[in-house]
């Protein structure tokens, strides 16, 4: 008779490992652009005002943005995430009216569209 120790079988033992997702590139999120409208009821300085407290622009960069939005009808802001640009629209929209301006209603116009 065989020692109980040395009759001992191991089963088969199949191991099953987790495969990795093979790493590339992260995508990225796309991107959006904040597109200001132009008006006739908002003065320059209301605009700039406006680039400057919301997005951070320096007086230059707000008074080029400014002329443009003047002289083709609409402007660029800023290009970012969905949801930040859905933010600086809506923070456009509540802006408020022009106090310089008589015959100002409210906020200017935005919209946001997809980066191409």
């Amino acid at each position: 008779m065989a020692d109980a120790d040395s009759a001992v079988v191991e089963p088969d033992v199949q191991v099953f490992t987790k495969k990795e997702p093979e790493r590339g590139k992260p995508r990225r999120q796309p991107r959006y652009h904040v597109v200001l409208w132009d008006d006739s009821e908002h003065t320059f300085d209301y605009v700039i005002a406006m680039l400057q407290q919301l997005f951070g622009h320096t007086f230059e960069r707000a008074r080029e943005l400014a002329k443009l939005v003047d002289s083709s009808g609409r402007a660029i802001c800023l290009t970012t995430t969905k949801e930040h640009a859905e933010l600086k629209r809506d923070q456009i929209h509540a802006f408020g009216k022009d106090p310089l301006a008589t015959k100002c209603a409210g906020s200017m116009s935005a919209s946001i569209e997809a980066e191409r």
